[in-house]
Order: C-alpha cells, then sequence, then structure tokens
C-alpha cells in the first residue's frame, strides 16, 4: 500500500528554517524523505542548521541564505533552488517577528517591519513559488504560517495580530485561484511554544504558570510539535484540502 504520507522525491523550502518552528517542520519533512532547503538571511546559523537535520534525518538538508523582505532576493534565491534541485515542491513560509508594544505608541516603523516581514512578503514568497508551480505543471503544496492571534487578538501585540489574521485571508484567496491548477494552500496555527522569539516573554515565571493554565494539554509546544501537521499538508494525505488553517495549540481555542 502506498504511503500517502511519503515525501521523497520532493523538493520543500522552509522559510525561517534555520531555527524555532521553521527547523521543526524542516526536520519532519527530512523525516518524510524530502529534500529541504532552509532560507534566512544568517549564513552560520543556516549552516549549522542544515548539518544538524541532515544529520539527525539521514536526508537532504541544505541553506542558502535569503532576504525574504526584498522581491529581487527571493526571485534570485528560486533561481538557486531550481538550479541545485532541478524542481519546487512544497513552500512553507515560516519567517517571523513581533514588536510587543501598547497600540497607543506603537509608529510607523513598528508596523511596517511587523506586517512586511509577516504579510506582504509572505504573499510574494507565495506568488513567485506559486507561478514557479504553475509554470511547471507541478502541483505543489503552499503552506503559511499563521498564530492564535489569526483568532483573537492579544494585547500589545496590534501589528502581529493584524498581519496574522490577514493571512488566514490570503491564504484562502490563493487557494482559490491556485486549486484549478492543483496547488494547494493551507495554513498552520501554532499556539505558544519555547522559541528564541517567545524567550523573553516566557521566562517570567507568573506569565509562564498563565499560559500553561490556559492550555488543557497542560504544556506549551516544542518546535517538533509541528512537524507531523507540515508533514500532512505537505503530501498526498491533503490532496483535497485547501484554504484551511489547521491550529497545533494544545487545546488554547477551545477555552
Amino acid at each position: 500500500m502506498k504511503n500517502i504520507f511519503d515525501l521523497t522525491g520532493k523538493v520543500a523550502i522552509v522559510v525561517g528554517g534555520s531555527r524555532g518552528l521553521g527547523k521543526g517542520m524542516a526536520v519532519g519533512l527530512a523525516d518524510a524523505g524530502a529534500s529541504v532547503v532552509i532560507a534566512s538571511r544568517g549564513k552560520e546559523a543556516l549552516e549549522a542548521a542544515a548539518a544538524e537535520i541532515s544529520e539527525q534525518t539521514g536526508g537532504t538538508c541544505v541553506g542558502m541564505q535569503l532576504d525574504v523582505t526584498s522581491l529581487p532576493d527571493i526571485q534570485a534565491f528560486i533561481q538557486k533552488v531550481d538550479e541545485r534541485f532541478g524542481r519546487i515542491d512544497i513552500l512553507i513560509n515560516s519567517a517571523g517577528i513581533n514588536i510587543r508594544k501598547s497600540a497607543q505608541v506603537f509608529e510607523e516603523e513598528d508596523w511596517d517591519k511587523v506586517t512586511d516581514t509577516q504579510l506582504k512578503y509572505v504573499f510574494f514568497m507565495d506568488q513567485q513559488v506559486g507561478n514557479y508551480m504553475i509554470e511547471r505543471g507541478i502541483r505543489g503544496r503552499i503552506i503559511n504560517i499563521g498564530s492564535l492571534s489569526s483568532a483573537i487578538g492579544l494585547k500589545n501585540m496590534v501589528a502581529y495580530c493584524a498581519s496574522k489574521g490577514a493571512i488566514v485571508q490570503l491564504t484562502k484567496a490563493l487557494a482559490n485561484e491556485w486549486a484549478p491548477f492543483g496547488i494547494t494552500v493551507n495554513a498552520i496555527g501554532p499556539g505558544y511554544y519555547f522559541t528564541e522569539m517567545t524567550k523573553p516573554l516566557l521566562s517570567d515565571p507568573e506569565v509562564m504558570r498563565k499560559y500553561q493554565e490556559k492550555i488543557p494539554m497542560g504544556r506549551l509546544g516544542n518546535p517538533e510539535d509541528l512537524a507531523g501537521t507540515a508533514v500532512y499538508l505537505a503530501s498526498d494525505a491533503s490532496s483535497y484540502v485547501t484554504g484551511q488553517i489547521v491550529y497545533v495549540d494544545g487545546g488554547w481555542l477551545i477555552n
């Protein structure tokens, strides 16, 4: 019987894959047999993460530098991946940034910095990879990363919430347009996870206690908790699923 979760022969890009949630998903894809390209700005972090993922999974993982806030850099990056592997089957758009400030004092520069990374260039990365797939007849998988704040409003995170809410609608719109080409577009909505981004917040024991009480499963997530959902949405197992957001939050949103 065919293993519908098998990604052997597939080529996957994980933007933001050198650390945190992106790295956890990159490990899952490599474990499932995909050749994985992790992308971010930092060369040293990319090389270290790619070597670690390759060793851990026994698969192929390479790091390629990418400034995700530059359309010309995105275009050049896609060309490099094509030259190296000859195809792109899967994109996980996992680059992220947050600035925690009250809405009363949130500045224009703060807004642009967050929404450019979290929304504007998510679209352009999706667009460029989607066009690549359409031109080559690849029935690909595009996975955007939402958040609990795709569904709820959180204090001191106005630009983050606005952009993550928009990710849901972006995902639906692209799914509708690209379904005729056999391309599915879905999103994953992580809850609270231990990452470099959340470390300053979670270092407060009282904050940690409140979050753990809010989560029915009684713990925060670890990056590897996203691997299964990423593989599902990247594989033939989800071939009839598109325009959806799957929350992986330990049950936070059911409260």
